[in-house]
Protein backbone atom coordinates (compact mmCIF):
# COMPACT_ATOMS: atom_id res chain seq x y z
CA UNK A 1 0.00 0.00 0.00
CA UNK A 2 2.81 2.42 0.89
CA UNK A 3 4.47 1.88 -2.51
CA UNK A 4 1.14 2.50 -4.25
CA UNK A 5 0.68 5.81 -2.42
CA UNK A 6 4.23 6.98 -3.24
CA UNK A 7 3.69 6.12 -6.92
CA UNK A 8 0.39 8.07 -6.96
CA UNK A 9 2.07 11.09 -5.37
CA UNK A 10 4.85 11.03 -7.95
CA UNK A 11 2.35 10.91 -10.83
CA UNK A 12 0.31 13.78 -9.33
CA UNK A 13 3.39 15.97 -8.87
CA UNK A 14 4.42 15.42 -12.47
CA UNK A 15 0.94 16.35 -13.77
CA UNK A 16 0.84 19.47 -11.59
CA UNK A 17 4.24 20.54 -12.94
CA UNK A 18 2.96 20.13 -16.54
CA UNK A 19 -0.26 22.13 -15.97
CA UNK A 20 -0.26 25.34 -18.03
CA UNK A 21 -3.60 26.92 -17.09
CA UNK A 22 -5.59 27.52 -13.93
CA UNK A 23 -8.44 25.43 -15.35
CA UNK A 24 -6.11 22.42 -15.77
CA UNK A 25 -4.82 22.92 -12.25
CA UNK A 26 -8.35 22.88 -10.85
CA UNK A 27 -9.07 19.61 -12.69
CA UNK A 28 -6.01 18.03 -11.07
CA UNK A 29 -7.06 19.21 -7.63
CA UNK A 30 -10.45 17.56 -8.06
CA UNK A 31 -8.85 14.41 -9.57
CA UNK A 32 -6.52 13.79 -6.64
CA UNK A 33 -7.94 15.66 -3.62
CA UNK A 34 -11.64 16.01 -4.42
CA UNK A 35 -14.44 14.10 -2.72
CA UNK A 36 -14.17 11.29 -5.24
CA UNK A 37 -10.46 11.79 -5.88
CA UNK A 38 -7.69 9.23 -5.72
CA UNK A 39 -6.52 10.12 -2.22
CA UNK A 40 -10.07 9.92 -0.86
CA UNK A 41 -10.51 6.46 -2.41
CA UNK A 42 -7.26 5.18 -0.92
CA UNK A 43 -8.14 6.64 2.50
CA UNK A 44 -11.47 4.79 2.44
CA UNK A 45 -9.64 1.58 1.58
CA UNK A 46 -7.24 1.70 4.54
CA UNK A 47 -9.71 -0.28 6.61
CA UNK A 48 -9.19 -3.30 4.39
CA UNK A 49 -5.38 -3.62 4.67
CA UNK A 50 -3.59 -5.56 7.43
CA UNK A 51 -3.29 -3.76 10.76
CA UNK A 52 0.51 -3.80 10.71
CA UNK A 53 0.52 -1.81 7.42
CA UNK A 54 -2.02 0.81 8.44
CA UNK A 55 0.32 3.21 10.36
CA UNK A 56 2.88 3.46 7.57
CA UNK A 57 0.19 3.78 4.89
CA UNK A 58 -1.70 6.42 6.84
CA UNK A 59 1.47 8.43 7.47
CA UNK A 60 2.47 8.28 3.80
CA UNK A 61 -1.05 9.28 2.76
CA UNK A 62 -1.15 12.35 5.02
CA UNK A 63 2.37 13.44 4.05
CA UNK A 64 1.60 13.06 0.35
CA UNK A 65 -1.68 14.98 0.65
CA UNK A 66 0.03 17.94 2.35
CA UNK A 67 2.81 17.90 -0.24
CA UNK A 68 0.32 17.98 -3.12
CA UNK A 69 -1.64 20.83 -1.52
CA UNK A 70 1.57 22.84 -1.25
CA UNK A 71 2.46 22.13 -4.90
CA UNK A 72 -1.03 23.15 -6.03
CA UNK A 73 -0.86 26.42 -4.11
CA UNK A 74 2.58 27.29 -5.48
CA UNK A 75 1.58 26.39 -9.04
CA UNK A 76 -1.64 28.44 -8.77
CA UNK A 77 0.30 31.50 -7.62
CA UNK A 78 2.77 31.15 -10.51
CA UNK A 79 0.03 30.74 -13.11
CA UNK A 80 -1.85 33.78 -11.78
CA UNK A 81 1.30 35.88 -12.04
CA UNK A 82 1.91 34.68 -15.58
CA UNK A 83 -1.65 35.52 -16.65
CA UNK A 84 -1.42 38.97 -15.07
CA UNK A 85 1.87 39.73 -16.81
CA UNK A 86 0.44 38.51 -20.11
CA UNK A 87 -2.63 40.72 -19.69
CA UNK A 88 -0.50 43.77 -18.88
CA UNK A 89 1.73 43.11 -21.91
CA UNK A 90 -1.18 42.56 -24.28
CA UNK A 91 -3.36 45.47 -23.08
CA UNK A 92 -2.57 49.15 -23.52
CA UNK A 93 -2.78 50.86 -20.16
CA UNK A 94 -1.95 54.56 -19.77
CA UNK A 95 -1.10 55.17 -16.12
CA UNK A 96 -1.18 58.95 -16.72
CA UNK A 97 -4.81 58.92 -17.82
CA UNK A 98 -7.11 60.76 -15.35
CA UNK A 99 -9.54 58.66 -13.37
CA UNK A 100 -13.32 58.90 -13.44
CA UNK A 101 -14.64 62.06 -11.79
CA UNK A 102 -17.72 61.36 -9.70
CA UNK A 103 -20.28 64.11 -9.10
CA UNK A 104 -20.01 65.81 -5.70
CA UNK A 105 -23.10 66.92 -3.82
CA UNK A 106 -23.79 70.49 -2.69
CA UNK A 107 -24.88 71.78 0.68
CA UNK A 108 -28.34 73.30 0.25
CA UNK A 109 -28.30 77.10 0.69
CA UNK A 110 -30.91 76.79 3.46
CA UNK A 111 -28.68 74.40 5.42
CA UNK A 112 -25.64 76.57 4.79
CA UNK A 113 -27.25 79.77 6.06
CA UNK A 114 -28.88 78.02 9.03
CA UNK A 115 -25.45 76.78 10.12
CA UNK A 116 -24.08 80.31 9.73
CA UNK A 117 -26.92 81.77 11.82
CA UNK A 118 -26.41 79.16 14.53
CA UNK A 119 -22.68 79.86 14.66
CA UNK A 120 -23.15 83.64 14.97
CA UNK A 121 -25.72 83.39 17.73
CA UNK A 122 -23.69 80.65 19.39
CA UNK A 123 -20.75 83.06 19.59
CA UNK A 124 -23.07 85.47 21.41
CA UNK A 125 -24.04 82.85 23.98
CA UNK A 126 -27.31 81.56 22.52
CA UNK A 127 -28.14 77.86 22.71
CA UNK A 128 -29.83 76.14 19.75
CA UNK A 129 -33.15 74.45 20.59
CA UNK A 130 -35.25 72.07 18.53
CA UNK A 131 -38.89 71.00 18.83
CA UNK A 132 -41.52 68.82 17.11
CA UNK A 133 -43.02 69.88 13.79
CA UNK A 134 -46.42 68.44 14.75
CA UNK A 135 -47.63 70.50 17.72
CA UNK A 136 -50.72 70.77 19.88
CA UNK A 137 -52.99 73.80 19.87
CA UNK A 138 -51.80 74.51 23.39
CA UNK A 139 -48.15 75.02 22.42
CA UNK A 140 -48.81 76.49 18.98
CA UNK A 141 -51.49 78.97 20.08
CA UNK A 142 -52.84 79.06 23.61
CA UNK A 143 -49.52 79.12 25.50
CA UNK A 144 -48.49 81.97 23.17
CA UNK A 145 -51.39 84.15 24.32
CA UNK A 146 -53.64 83.17 21.40
CA UNK A 147 -56.65 81.45 23.04
CA UNK A 148 -59.30 79.57 21.11
CA UNK A 149 -61.49 81.78 18.87
CA UNK A 150 -59.06 84.69 19.28
CA UNK A 151 -58.98 86.86 16.12
CA UNK A 152 -55.17 86.53 15.98
CA UNK A 153 -55.57 82.94 14.83
CA UNK A 154 -56.82 84.28 11.53
CA UNK A 155 -53.29 85.62 10.94
CA UNK A 156 -52.04 82.07 10.43
CA UNK A 157 -53.97 79.65 8.24
CA UNK A 158 -53.22 76.25 9.63
CA UNK A 159 -52.83 72.60 8.55
CA UNK A 160 -54.65 70.56 11.19
CA UNK A 161 -53.83 66.88 11.58
CA UNK A 162 -57.28 65.32 11.75
CA UNK A 163 -56.14 61.93 13.04
CA UNK A 164 -54.28 63.43 15.98
CA UNK A 165 -55.87 64.85 19.13
CA UNK A 166 -54.37 65.50 22.54
CA UNK A 167 -56.79 65.16 25.44
CA UNK A 168 -55.42 68.16 27.39
CA UNK A 169 -53.78 70.23 24.67
CA UNK A 170 -56.38 70.05 21.92
CA UNK A 171 -56.02 69.28 18.23
CA UNK A 172 -52.67 68.62 16.62
CA UNK A 173 -51.36 70.94 13.92
CA UNK A 174 -48.34 71.38 11.70
CA UNK A 175 -46.63 74.16 13.59
CA UNK A 176 -47.10 77.58 12.06
CA UNK A 177 -44.01 78.99 13.77
CA UNK A 178 -41.11 77.80 15.93
CA UNK A 179 -42.50 79.74 18.90
CA UNK A 180 -43.81 76.54 20.58
CA UNK A 181 -40.17 75.60 21.16
CA UNK A 182 -39.85 78.77 23.24
CA UNK A 183 -42.54 77.51 25.63
CA UNK A 184 -40.96 74.05 25.77
CA UNK A 185 -37.55 75.58 26.47
CA UNK A 186 -38.92 77.75 29.29
CA UNK A 187 -40.67 74.75 30.82
CA UNK A 188 -37.51 72.65 30.68
CA UNK A 189 -34.75 75.14 31.53
CA UNK A 190 -36.50 78.01 33.31
CA UNK A 191 -34.83 81.43 33.59
CA UNK A 192 -32.44 82.99 32.78
CA UNK A 193 -32.54 81.71 29.23
CA UNK A 194 -30.86 82.64 25.97
CA UNK A 195 -31.67 80.51 22.92
CA UNK A 196 -32.62 80.44 19.23
CA UNK A 197 -35.07 78.01 17.63
CA UNK A 198 -34.51 77.31 13.91
CA UNK A 199 -36.77 74.94 12.01
CA UNK A 200 -39.37 74.19 9.35
CA UNK A 201 -42.88 75.61 9.66
CA UNK A 202 -46.10 75.25 7.66
CA UNK A 203 -48.90 77.62 6.69
CA UNK A 204 -51.85 77.13 4.40
CA UNK A 205 -51.46 79.96 1.93
CA UNK A 206 -51.11 80.59 -1.78
CA UNK A 207 -47.61 80.46 -3.20
CA UNK A 208 -45.90 83.19 -5.16
CA UNK A 209 -42.39 84.59 -5.54
CA UNK A 210 -42.11 85.41 -1.82
CA UNK A 211 -44.60 83.03 -0.13
CA UNK A 212 -44.77 79.26 0.22
CA UNK A 213 -46.72 76.79 2.36
CA UNK A 214 -43.49 75.32 3.74
CA UNK A 215 -40.58 77.50 4.80
CA UNK A 216 -37.89 77.85 7.46
CA UNK A 217 -37.84 80.20 10.40
CA UNK A 218 -35.52 81.23 13.22
CA UNK A 219 -36.85 82.54 16.50
CA UNK A 220 -34.85 83.85 19.43
CA UNK A 221 -35.54 84.34 23.11
CA UNK A 222 -33.68 86.09 25.91
CA UNK A 223 -35.07 86.09 29.44
CA UNK A 224 -33.36 87.65 32.44
CA UNK A 225 -33.94 90.13 35.24
CA UNK A 226 -32.75 93.29 33.50
CA UNK A 227 -33.29 93.30 29.73
CA UNK A 228 -34.87 95.76 27.30
CA UNK A 229 -35.37 96.37 23.59
CA UNK A 230 -32.01 98.15 23.62
CA UNK A 231 -30.37 94.76 24.15
CA UNK A 232 -32.35 93.36 21.24
CA UNK A 233 -31.21 96.16 18.96
CA UNK A 234 -27.58 95.55 19.86
CA UNK A 235 -27.84 91.81 19.30
CA UNK A 236 -29.57 92.13 15.92
CA UNK A 237 -27.20 94.84 14.71
CA UNK A 238 -24.24 92.60 15.53
CA UNK A 239 -25.92 89.58 13.95
CA UNK A 240 -26.73 91.31 10.65
CA UNK A 241 -23.26 92.86 10.47
CA UNK A 242 -21.59 89.46 10.82
CA UNK A 243 -24.01 87.70 8.50
CA UNK A 244 -23.92 90.07 5.53
CA UNK A 245 -20.39 91.33 6.17
CA UNK A 246 -21.62 94.80 5.34
CA UNK A 247 -23.68 97.52 6.95
CA UNK A 248 -27.36 97.17 6.08
CA UNK A 249 -29.98 99.86 6.41
CA UNK A 250 -32.83 98.99 8.76
CA UNK A 251 -35.97 100.64 9.97
CA UNK A 252 -38.17 99.98 13.00
CA UNK A 253 -41.91 100.38 13.15
CA UNK A 254 -44.66 99.32 15.55
CA UNK A 255 -46.13 95.88 15.00
CA UNK A 256 -48.71 93.65 16.63
CA UNK A 257 -48.00 90.11 17.77
CA UNK A 258 -50.15 88.54 20.48
CA UNK A 259 -47.20 87.00 22.32
CA UNK A 260 -45.23 90.24 22.83
CA UNK A 261 -46.05 93.64 24.30
CA UNK A 262 -44.93 96.06 23.02
CA UNK A 263 -44.35 94.62 19.57
CA UNK A 264 -42.05 95.95 16.85
CA UNK A 265 -41.08 95.05 13.29
CA UNK A 266 -37.68 95.37 11.69
CA UNK A 267 -37.40 96.02 7.96
CA UNK A 268 -34.20 95.66 5.97
CA UNK A 269 -33.08 97.58 2.93
CA UNK A 270 -33.72 95.17 0.05
CA UNK A 271 -30.34 93.73 -0.91
CA UNK A 272 -31.66 92.34 -4.19
CA UNK A 273 -32.44 95.70 -5.75
CA UNK A 274 -30.56 98.05 -3.36
CA UNK A 275 -33.79 99.84 -2.55
CA UNK A 276 -34.82 100.48 -6.17
CA UNK A 277 -37.85 98.18 -5.96
CA UNK A 278 -38.37 94.64 -7.25
CA UNK A 279 -41.08 91.98 -7.17
CA UNK A 280 -39.63 90.39 -4.03
CA UNK A 281 -39.87 93.62 -2.01
CA UNK A 282 -43.10 94.53 -3.82
CA UNK A 283 -41.45 97.61 -5.35
CA UNK A 284 -40.99 99.27 -1.92
CA UNK A 285 -37.23 98.90 -1.56
CA UNK A 286 -37.72 97.34 1.89
CA UNK A 287 -37.93 93.73 3.03
CA UNK A 288 -39.92 92.73 6.07
CA UNK A 289 -37.22 90.96 8.02
CA UNK A 290 -38.64 90.08 11.40
CA UNK A 291 -41.13 90.71 14.15
CA UNK A 292 -40.05 91.13 17.76
CA UNK A 293 -40.99 92.62 21.11
CA UNK A 294 -41.00 92.14 24.86
CA UNK A 295 -42.36 88.74 25.87
CA UNK A 296 -45.96 89.01 27.09
CA UNK A 297 -46.60 88.25 30.75
CA UNK A 298 -49.05 85.51 29.85
CA UNK A 299 -46.40 83.76 27.75
CA UNK A 300 -43.91 83.84 30.62
CA UNK A 301 -46.55 82.36 32.91
CA UNK A 302 -47.34 79.61 30.40
CA UNK A 303 -43.64 78.73 30.38
CA UNK A 304 -43.55 78.52 34.17
CA UNK A 305 -41.60 81.76 34.69
CA UNK A 306 -42.61 84.49 37.17
CA UNK A 307 -43.19 87.71 35.14
CA UNK A 308 -42.73 89.82 38.27
CA UNK A 309 -39.11 88.66 38.55
CA UNK A 310 -38.06 88.03 34.97
CA UNK A 311 -38.73 89.68 31.64
CA UNK A 312 -37.38 89.19 28.17
CA UNK A 313 -37.65 89.77 24.49
CA UNK A 314 -38.29 87.49 21.55
CA UNK A 315 -37.89 87.75 17.80
CA UNK A 316 -38.63 85.68 14.74
CA UNK A 317 -37.49 85.95 11.14
CA UNK A 318 -37.84 83.84 8.04
CA UNK A 319 -34.67 81.90 7.33
CA UNK A 320 -35.92 81.25 3.81
CA UNK A 321 -36.28 84.96 3.13
CA UNK A 322 -32.83 85.56 4.58
CA UNK A 323 -31.34 83.02 2.16
CA UNK A 324 -33.03 84.81 -0.74
CA UNK A 325 -31.50 88.12 0.29
CA UNK A 326 -28.06 86.67 0.92
CA UNK A 327 -27.77 84.85 -2.42
CA UNK A 328 -29.91 87.09 -4.61
CA UNK A 329 -32.66 84.50 -5.20
CA UNK A 330 -35.76 86.16 -6.60
CA UNK A 331 -38.26 83.30 -6.21
CA UNK A 332 -38.83 81.35 -2.98
CA UNK A 333 -40.07 78.31 -4.90
CA UNK A 334 -36.56 77.56 -6.18
CA UNK A 335 -35.52 76.54 -2.66
CA UNK A 336 -38.00 73.67 -2.33
CA UNK A 337 -38.44 72.25 -5.85
CA UNK A 338 -35.27 70.12 -5.89
CA UNK A 339 -34.10 71.34 -9.30
CA UNK A 340 -30.44 70.32 -9.66
CA UNK A 341 -29.79 73.16 -12.10
CA UNK A 342 -30.55 75.54 -9.22
CA UNK A 343 -28.82 73.60 -6.42
CA UNK A 344 -25.57 73.08 -8.36
CA UNK A 345 -24.98 76.84 -8.30
CA UNK A 346 -24.15 76.72 -4.60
Amino acid sequence: MKELIEKLIQEAKEEIARASTLAQLEELRVKYLGRKGSFTTIMQGLKDIPNEEKPAAGQALNHGKKSLESDLETKQHNLEQEELEKQLNDDTFDITRPGITFPVGHIHPLSRVQKEVEEIFGQMGFAVMDGPEIESEHYNFEALNVPKDHPARDMQDTFFVSSKHHEQHGRMVLRTQTSPTQIRSMEKYGAPLRAIMPGRVFRYEATDASHDSTFYQVEGLLIDKDVSLANLKGVMTEFLTRLFKRETKVRFRPGYFPFVEPGIELDMWCLLCNGKGCRVCKQTGWMEFMGAGMVHRNVLKAGGIDPDIYKGWAFGFGLTRLVMMKYGIDDIRHLMNGDLRFLEQF
